[in-house]
């Protein structure tokens, strides 16, 4: 009978060798998702989004652009972006924003969709918060949320 130890060394060396020859998997839910910063973003619109820290929101360009550049005032958050070429047309990119939107906030209601606008709202009167996804140009999309 072989010495545990020596057995146990002999399974780890295996592992460790077919892991080294295994492909590292990418799998589709492995891809940056917008929801958590899009859902902290909304949740502060009533105070004001001054408070965000850029770590909470990073996020929500992540998976359409690398080039995001967000701001945040008393009464609006807004990114601006440059899609990833592999999202089509800057139309067919922000389609893609809006189904994003639509997903992760199913309380929002879309009362605006065109090839260059997509409109969402969450609240009622007086209290809403107002989320457009925009073409801005021929090759960016815009992220404005506003409150009130």
């Amino acid at each position: 009978m072989k010495c545990p130890t020596e057995r146990v060394l002999r399974i780890v060396t295996a592992v460790v060798a077919l892991s080294a020859f295994s492909p590292i998997m990418a799998r589709a839910d492995d891809a940056p998702s917008p929801c958590a910063a899009l859902k902290r973003i909304v949740a502060a619109a009533p105070d004001g989004f001054t408070g965000l820290s850029p770590a909470e929101v990073s996020g929500v360009a992540q998976p359409y652009g690398d080039d995001a550049q967000c701001s945040a005032s008393h009464d609006s958050y807004q990114c601006l972006w440059t899609p990833h070429h592999d999202a089509g047309s800057s139309a067919d990119a922000l389609q893609s924003v809006a189904a994003d939107i639509a997903s992760c906030l199913p309380a929002a209601t879309h009362d605006l969709n065109t090839p260059g606008r997509q409109h969402f709202y969450i609240g009622s009167r007086g209290q809403r918060t107002q989320i457009m996804a925009t073409t801005a140009g021929a090759s960016k999309l815009k992220l404005v949320v506003s409150g009130k």
